[in-house]
């Protein structure tokens, strides 16, 4: 094919997205902290006085499910979303077509559920070289937040003051996939904060800032996790 060709299909490419896009009803993430869009490598504060850097923001959001209020319910299918604030069109879903009904709510999983972990490593968001999957246990991370904070009391284990919060697990008793319903009362678009400044808000980064493992921990700062989802 000639240059000509390769750019009419680009173009051609372009013109569907944005048709796409213009057609469709999106729910929207927007990733924040106390209530402003997160900016990764900025310094903020937290509401327990720690002083803390945002390099990673990662999170799945599955099993999407749009209820409205004549009672007709949209499920989307294979629906599986890496939410990554280095790349922001990655929180903006496009789920079906737009209509003038009334949202009464949205229903999301925050994390990958028990069957598609056991299911192995798969393609397309879910694929392992998004940095989101456990090799050495076989499974996914829900959540993953890393950075530094002068708190975190990591020199000794040569991680110069950074935390790393890796959430998930699939297995009971630490089944750490959480189910989020939000209420809405309006067409169109929904947009969903996640605020991040909720989760520091519930930890001591001088006692906690290295979860790796699903457990025990993992499983409290899956609930903590949960409470940063709200519509906005």
């Amino acid at each position: 094919m000639n240059k000509t060709g390769w750019l009419f299909l680009t173009f051609l490419a372009c013109f569907q997205l944005v048709a796409q896009n213009r057609d469709s009803l999106h729910v929207n993430f927007k990733v924040n902290f106390d209530k402003l869009p997160l900016e990764l490598s900025k310094e903020y504060a937290t509401s327990n006085k720690d002083r803390v850097t945002i390099t990673t923001f990662k999170c799945y959001v599955s099993n999407i499910e749009i209820y409205y209020a004549d009672k007709t319910v949209f499920k989307e299918k294979n629906s599986y979303h890496l939410l990554d604030l280095e790349n922001p069109n990655s929180c903006i879903i496009p789920i079906t077509n737009k209509n003038d009904k009334i949202i009464s709510k949205v229903s999301f999983n925050i994390g990958i559920d028990s069957l598609v972990n056991t299911a192995g490593a798969l393609d397309g968001d879910l694929d392992p070289t998004k940095g989101m999957y456990w090799a050495w246990q076989s499974g996914y991370i829900n959540m993953k937040m890393e950075g530094k904070s002068p708190s975190c009391n990591t020199e000794a284990s040569g991680r110069k003051n950074e935390f790393q919060f890796h959430i998930g697990g699939y297995l009971q008793p630490y089944y750490a996939m959480r189910k989020k319903v939000i209420s809405v009362n309006h067409n169109g678009d929904v947009t969903i904060a996640i605020d991040v400044s909720i989760f520091f808000a519930e930890i001591e980064l001088s006692k906690t800032n290295s979860v790796m493992i699903p457990g025990k921990t993992a499983m409290e700062l899956s609930d903590t996790m949960a409470k940063m989802f709200y519509l906005e």
